[in-house]
């Protein structure tokens, strides 16, 4: 059965960090993509950063470039974004997703995972 499941969410300090976890299962994370989104209330989807399946090339978004960190691990077939100097403005709903290709429209997803909570606040 093919499965995405997202966990690492949590409530964080401002200036914290968290990594997020996406483990895959039924198929192999590495001949795909690897996106991360995040959505928060009342705010359409937005693609915080993507792995690229081909050569492991990187995108960020800009509000994030600097302080998230998108990586996978082959033998755990396993994606993880690192994030830091974590911002209130962070706080949403994040999820992963393995794609044909990074693209700025996401528009060659295959398989999507259900999200973990990120709370950034004091």
């Amino acid at each position: 059965q093919v499965q995405l499941v997202e966990s690492g969410g949590g409530l964080v300090q401002p200036g914290g960090s968290l990594r997020l976890s996406c483990a895959a299962s039924g198929f192999t994370l590495e001949h795909y993509a690897l996106y991360w989104f995040r959505q928060a209330p009342g705010k359409e989807r937005e693609g915080v950063s993507c792995i690229s399946g081909n050569d492991g090339s990187t995108y960020y978004a800009d509000s994030v470039k600097g302080r998230f960190t998108i990586s996978r691990d082959r033998a755990e077939n396993t994606g993880y974004l690192q994030m830091s100097s974590l911002k209130p403005e962070d706080t949403a709903v994040y999820s992963c997703a393995a794609a044909l290709y990074c693209t700025k429209e996401a528009d060659t997803i295959r398989y999507r995972g259900q999200g973990t909570q990120v709370t950034v606040s004091s």
